[in-house]
């Protein structure tokens, strides 16, 4: 039997590369589907201090980049990997720029319920390719029950203060321990492996675990 290896990541699902770092897990371990990672998800937020309702995305931008021309320099980068990935971004559909706060709590609940990556592809799904707002308990809700969840409860959830603290706690847990940027995976509680990495290193991290293993 393979021995289990935790992977924990720390992500936030408004962050193209989280959304392409997954994907290019995702075919490493589609490669090797018996693979010993463990995957859990961390919340890290981008925007910690972001309004609650969000804001305008264009002035968001507009306003860390320095304009609009800023804006465009910064994300370039980001389409051109996303389309080597094979990953649709429809950045123009994009209205709001949301807090995340709750779709980390939803994360965190799908945890509990044993469908955290599913969660967290569907939250990735929502943002980047259907231009959702993911800071609309709505649309959490919504999700929730496309994922099997009970819609119901995770509502109410989300309209109470249940965990808000505890992913607060989280969050500053892991800038304390130096995260400064996301994706960054931790392999086996001891390595850190920053930014949206190709398939081939995770090929590589996992031949090296089962050499060491």
């Amino acid at each position: 039997m393979t021995q289990t290896i935790k992977l924990d990541i720390m992500s936030d699902p408004i962050c193209p590369w989280c959304y392409i770092g997954k994907r290019h897990l995702d075919r490493a371990l589609a490669e090797v589907p018996d693979h010993p990672f463990v995957i859990e998800w961390h919340p890290f937020q981008l925007n910690p201090d972001m309004p609650a309702e969000g804001m305008d995305r264009r002035a968001y931008l507009e306003g860390k980049f320095g304009g609009k021309e800023g804006a465009v320099r910064a994300y370039a980068p980001v389409v051109e990997h996303a389309e080597a990935a094979g990953l649709k971004i429809d950045f123009e559909g994009m209205k709001r720029t949301p807090n995340t706060l709750d779709a980390h709590r939803l994360i965190h609940w799908a945890g509990i319920e044993g469908c955290q990556t599913a969660a967290v592809s569907a939250l990735f799904e929502a943002y980047f390719v259907e231009a959702r707002d993911i800071g609309d308990r709505e649309v959490l809700a919504d999700i929730a029950d496309a994922i099997g969840m009970d819609a119901a409860v995770v509502g109410k959830l989300l309209h109470s203060d249940a965990d808000v603290d505890d992913i607060r706690k989280r969050d500053a847990h892991s800038r304390k321990m130096g995260v400064s940027s996301v994706p960054t995976f931790i392999v086996a509680s001891k390595h850190a492996v920053p930014g949206a990495q190709p398939p081939e290193l995770w090929l590589k991290v996992i031949s090296e675990l089962r050499t060491t293993a």
